[in-house]
């Protein structure tokens, strides 16, 4: 998709950053790249959880894990719906990971200072996680706050809801922010209500992860894709706004 030598690529038609003063930003596999390996140790803590929950062997955990995600959106939700467990226990348990492996990113937190107005991080997970893995990259003091899913009443992304919900807390009007997001769904409902759209997707195939949440889709509700998010910002947005 992308030409020899790129790492971004915007729609024909697309919506621009020139008016933008809220910068919203997805945390997991968003603001990191896939060798922090933040996600497969996350990813393996709710295997772990469900292995133990339901006394299963790990290849059963998994396939269950992977039932619930497709079926409700997040495998927390599916444990609350049908289960009744604890959503801040099981946060706490997904979350409790080594952050070693997470570098200082200070393109990136150069880049995120330099954006005019707010930002903020809207994400499935939980406000210690967002909080922990942003000090680590060393942006945590760019953002004004943490829109997280206990915010969204334990409603993930891509619900409608948990965006309008969003955009209530914060005072944010969509048609004056932009949205940095991993899945290409989870821009669906946020170009429909006026957001401008970025795609960021890994510079190579993450092995785990899903084919269709690193897809570099080229969609309407789509406006850029990058696989560098701190370039896209540097090269791509800063010109316009700075």
């Amino acid at each position: 998709m992308f030409l020899p030598g790129e790492s971004h690529l915007t729609s024909a038609g697309s919506r621009g950053f020139s008016s933008v003063d809220t910068w919203v930003f997805d945390l997991d596999n968003t603001l990191y790249p896939s060798d922090a390996r933040v996600w497969p140790q996350v990813d393996e803590r709710i295997t772990l959880f469900v292995m133990q929950l339901y006394g299963l062997d790990g290849i059963s955990a998994r396939a269950l894990q992977k039932h619930f995600y497709h079926r409700y959106g997040t495998t927390l939700k599916a444990l609350m719906v049908e289960e009744k467990v604890d959503p801040y226990h099981f946060l706490d348990f997904a979350h409790d990971i080594d952050h070693s492996s997470i570098r200082l990113d200070a393109a990136l937190g150069d880049a995120i200072e330099k954006l005019p107005g707010r930002k903020l991080i809207l994400t499935n997970g939980s406000r210690r996680h967002a909080e922990n893995v942003a000090a680590k990259l060393g942006i945590l003091d760019h953002f004004e706050d943490v829109f997280d899913i206990a915010a969204a009443d334990f409603v993930p992304k891509p619900e409608r809801s948990t965006y309008e919900r969003f955009l209530v807390r914060h005072d944010v009007d969509p048609g004056r922010s932009a949205l940095f997001e991993d899945i290409a769904r989870n821009l669906v409902v946020p170009h429909e209500i006026g957001m401008a759209t970025v795609l960021v997707v890994p510079r190579t195939i993450d092995p785990f992860r899903e084919a269709f949440e690193q897809e570099a889709v080229q969609e309407p509700h789509i406006d850029h894709i990058t696989n560098d998010l701190a370039a896209f910002l540097s090269e791509r947005v800063l010109p316009v706004v700075g």
